[in-house]
């Protein structure tokens, strides 16, 4: 499944440490709308997800929804496809944006990024993956986090893909892929 760049809308957010949390002054949050086509019946096929995911080296894939409270990784990058359903999510912190994603969209999320669930739709799930060689951690925003976190941040390697287009997604240039 090809996609083409032409048919979504791309949102990115640069996030700075709030205090609580660290973000990612360096990698912007990406959200890319329209990413996948919809069903008639209101989703994606999350297998199709899961395969262009790991077509682009985004693997370790798991299928849930998101916690609603704040969390980030400080070891690994995270996309998230949206496969059904709608969700409202906050980035950054408590004073962060709260977007809202449904059905086809994804939602890239740099290491070090706080996010939430804010509400959903009961039927709200989606696709998570992370690049190759890269392994999750959780953090919550917690003092005795860092300076740990923050040091596990700037090790953190770049993906070699973007996780939807490849080598001509919008994440190549947000990046600094190339």
């Amino acid at each position: 499944m090809r996609r083409d760049r032409s048919l979504q809308k791309v949102i990115h957010h640069l996030l700075e440490d709030d205090g609580r949390f660290p973000n990612n002054p360096a990698l912007p949050l990406v959200i890319q709308v329209g990413a996948f086509p919809v069903e008639n019946n209101n989703r994606v096929d999350p297998a199709a997800m899961e395969s262009i995911f790991q077509a682009h080296r985004w693997r370790s894939s798991w299928r849930n929804g998101l916690y609603p409270m704040h969390h980030y990784h400080s070891t690994a990058h995270e996309v998230l496809g949206i496969f059904r359903g709608s969700v409202r999510a906050q980035f950054g912190g408590e004073k962060g944006p709260v977007l809202n994603a449904s059905a086809g969209d994804v939602i890239i999320i740099p290491a070090g990024v706080a996010h939430k669930n804010i509400s959903s739709s009961q039927d709200f799930r989606v696709v998570g993956a992370y690049p190759i060689g890269q392994s999750w951690d959780m953090n919550y925003g917690k003092p005795e986090e860092r300076p740990q976190a923050d040091k596990n941040i700037l090790e953190v390697s770049l993906p070699a893909l973007d996780p939807v287009l490849g080598e001509d997604g919008p994440l190549s240039e947000l990046w600094h892929l190339v």
